[in-house]
């Protein structure tokens, strides 16, 4: 598999750490609010990594962390009234909701930062121990950047650039203005940890080198999360961990692309900000998924109420086919063309070649729909298909969506005792010309959920 490495501007070659297995560190949500729709993207974009990395044999470690101690959640519950710990936990408890609901899997590993002080403490302890770190006199430790020779090597700015745009916020002490924080010293209400060097609290990015180097190690495979953390986020992180652990921190870096609203930038200020969950209220959870991967992962996506309706059009001309399929296959005997089964292995070989070229979901996507095509033009052919082939076809159909983390809503067909009632009534009554006796019994199923086609094989009948 070729990935775009963020840190070379260029595709290579995977070549893991230890062959066959894949160690995978991705940024995970600040629990202090539901996540928007902007957050849904690295959620469904590398999750969908996970699966085909699976897919093509390799044994892969998926850390995802959950921020769980911050200035915007010490915010909200000064706001409630409640404290850190009850907004961590819940809007934790929320996100599991809107990503089980994206077919999102649970991450091997769901470290939170409070959970991790010791290895965080650890990390900075080190840091000071060799000079990259220092205590502020109002008790903040800093790491010092231009103490790493390479700091900028990620976001492919030199030092001068950075320094340009850097500054010191009010009640920072520090050195330098491109120092950044790895503790922050206890201020009067907020809650801390006891340290080394004074009660205080893990900056945002120390949480993330403390978590990946114990769950994973201290060089990782695969580091990903939103274009946005390019700088200063994963920057901070390569500097501290380098430093620290004196050797390379990642081999590769995926980064995905931006997420506007109707072509603008998503901002609560032009009121066009929406949460994952407002979003599937209204449209459900799976159309959100297929727009996520729909488009090339590092390309920019706009999200409107057209784009995620052409995803559920989409989507369902992907269900209908496989309950052809499945009807199909409850008709068909030994006898008959075999042709399914070549353009199924057609299929599976674009769309692994797709998703190996630096996960091109996007001609993922077409594979899978040009097998929907010609599983169609087969079912609806004069000449009968063998029920081998077709077997063949709907292994390798699910097998490409289930990579795609698509079709996770399909339920199997159940035809009750009370439909298939109905439906024996309607054909009987179809058979004596009543055809208004039959069409007040498809309008009944229909109300029912039920839909029915009538083929020359039978009635298929469709339960939703």
């Amino acid at each position: 598999m070729k990935i775009f490495n963020t840190l070379t501007r260029q595709k290579e070659e995977l070549k893991t750490i230890t062959p066959g297995q894949v160690k995978i560190y991705a940024c995970g949500p600040t629990v202090y609010n539901y996540i928007h729709i902007g957050n849904a993207r690295p959620i469904c974009v590398f999750d969908t990594l996970r699966r085909f990395l699976e897919y093509i044999g390799y044994q892969v470690t998926f850390v995802q962390n959950f921020t769980d101690i911050d200035d915007k959640i010490i915010r909200k519950a000064n706001e409630e009234g409640s404290d850190y710990a009850q907004v961590s936990e819940r809007f934790i408890a929320e996100y599991r909701v809107d990503a089980k609901g994206l077919g999102v899997r649970e991450a091997t590993y769901h470290p939170k930062a409070t959970e991790n002080i010791q290895n965080i403490i650890d990390l900075i302890s080190s840091l000071m121990d060799k000079g990259f770190a220092y205590r502020a006199e109002n008790g903040d430790v800093y790491f010092r950047a231009a103490r790493f020779d390479e700091y900028g090597k990620l976001s492919h700015m030199p030092l001068e650039d950075l320094e340009a745009g850097a500054r010191i916020s009010v009640g920072e002490i520090k050195e330098d203005p491109m120092d950044f924080a790895l503790w922050k010293a206890a201020k009067e209400g907020e809650p801390y940890w006891e340290s080394p060097f004074g009660k205080g609290r893990p900056g945002w990015h120390i949480e993330c080198s403390a978590m990946a180097k114990h769950y994973l190690g201290d060089t990782i495979d695969i580091h990903c999360g939103g274009q946005d953390l390019i700088f200063p986020h994963h920057e901070n992180e390569i500097a501290q961990s380098e430093c620290a652990n004196g050797c390379a921190f990642a081999h590769y870096w995926m980064h995905n692309g931006y997420i506007n609203i109707d072509n603008r930038k998503m901002s609560k200020s032009l009121g066009n900000f929406f949460t994952v969950r407002e979003v599937a209220e209204q449209f459900g959870y799976e159309p959100i998924r297929f727009m996520m991967i729909a488009a090339h992962y590092r390309s920019p996506i706009n999200y409107s109420v057209e784009v995620i309706n052409q995803s559920i059009s989409a989507l369902e001309r992907l269900y209908n086919c496989r309950d052809e399929l499945d009807f199909a296959l409850s008709q068909a005997g030994a006898e008959g063309s075999d042709a399914l089964q070549k353009a199924a292995d057609e299929a599976k070989e674009k769309f692994v070649a797709a998703l190996s070229d630096d996960l091109n979901t996007a001609d993922g996507i077409a594979a899978l729909f040009d097998l929907c095509k010609e599983i169609n033009l087969r079912l609806n052919g004069e000449e009968p298909q063998q029920k081998a082939a077709l077997e063949h076809a709907a292994q390798i159909f699910d097998e490409l969506a289930g990579v795609l983390g698509l079709l996770y809503n399909r339920k199997k067909n159940e035809v009750t005792p009370e439909i298939q009632e109905l439906v024996d009534r309607r054909q009987a009554a179809r058979k004596a010309k009543d055809f208004a006796e039959a069409d007040a019994l498809r309008d009944q199923l229909a109300a029912m959920g039920v839909t029915l086609k009538d083929t020359p094989e039978g009635v298929q009948i469709t339960v939703k």
